[in-house]
This record gives C-alpha cells, sequence and structure tokens, in this order.
C-alpha cells in the first residue's frame, strides 16, 4: 500500500489513479530512446506500467535496434474491453520507418487475466512470420492484467 500525505499531515493510501501516473512516468524514462532492453524482465517492467489500469485494450509495440536498444514505444491500437483490431501493415511501416531489427508486441488484458488467448497466440505467430520477411525480429509478447506474462519465457513462443 502507498501512501501520501493530505493538507492537513495526515496520511492516507494513495488513489489508484495517482499510483498509475507515476508509474507511467518511471516507465516513460525506462522505455527513452537509446535504453537497452536486456532481459523480459526490463521489458515487463517498462511496458507493464504503461499499459496496466486501462478500462479498453492497447496493443502496443516496443520497436529496437540490433543491440536491442529502444528506438521508440508505440501504442499501435485501441480497442474495447475485451478485443482489439491489429493491422500488421501498421506495425510493418512503422518498424521500417524507424528502421527496427526487432519488436517486442505488448497488449493488455483490462479483466487483469494474463494467460493469453488462442486470438493472442495466432495473432503473435502472423505477426513473428510476417515481420521476418523485412528482417525484424519478434523478441517477445507481453500480455498485462494484473501481473505481465512473457509469452517468449512461458513457452508460448516457438
Amino acid at each position: 500500500m502507498l501512501f501520501i500525505q493530505d493538507n492537513g499531515g495526515e496520511y492516507i493510501p494513495a488513489p489508484k489513479e495517482l499510483i498509475f501516473s507515476a508509474a507511467r512516468q518511471l516507465s516513460g524514462i525506462q522505455l527513452r530512446r537509446g535504453t537497452c532492453i536486456s532481459s523480459s524482465d526490463l521489458a515487463k517492467e517498462a511496458i507493464g506500467n504503461r499499459l496496466s489500469g486501462h478500462q479498453y485494450e492497447i496493443f502496443a509495440c516496443l520497436f529496437l535496434d540490433s543491440q536491442h536498444r529502444v528506438l521508440a514505444f508505440q501504442e499501435m491500437f485501441r480497442g474495447t474491453v475485451n478485443y482489439t483490431t491489429v493491422h500488421p501493415r501498421e506495425i510493418i511501416k512503422e518498424a521500417l520507418k524507424l528502421n527496427a531489427a526487432a519488436v517486442i508486441l505488448a497488449h493488455n488484458h483490462p479483466s487483469g487475466e494474463v494467460e493469453p488467448s488462442s486470438r493472442d497466440i495466432d495473432l503473435t505467430k502472423k505477426l513473428k512470420e510476417i515481420l521476418k520477411v523485412v528482417d525484424v525480429q519478434v523478441l517477445d509478447h507481453l500480455v498485462i492484467g494484473n501481473t505481465v506474462l512473457s509469452m517468449a519465457d512461458s513457452g508460448y513462443m516457438p
């Protein structure tokens, strides 16, 4: 539990919105251009903070150079409470524009559950195949809910 001091000097539990705002500010520092993302734990920490707490699905990409340094973090698509339409063409365009060598895919589940759906798994395979054609490696796909699941670490990505 995080506490803040009110105007009267009393310590009270911090509102959820304030906590998420502070987490997003911190993740902005972690996702700054040039920062090296050397492990799934670093990616989970930075991206998890950015995509948690939303009432709608967001699909985002962390574009990296050949040394896995951040080029850009982009929220690519927004959807509804349980669905987001992802357009591979837009991801390819952004990867080519940034001259990315690798990408980490990420999306949130507003329900809090992190188990990837069959649709999530199929989409990951499809994007991995499509991006391979333009020499962009998909390193991971993170699912953000009450925790953060790395599909690569969990065996969902061959």
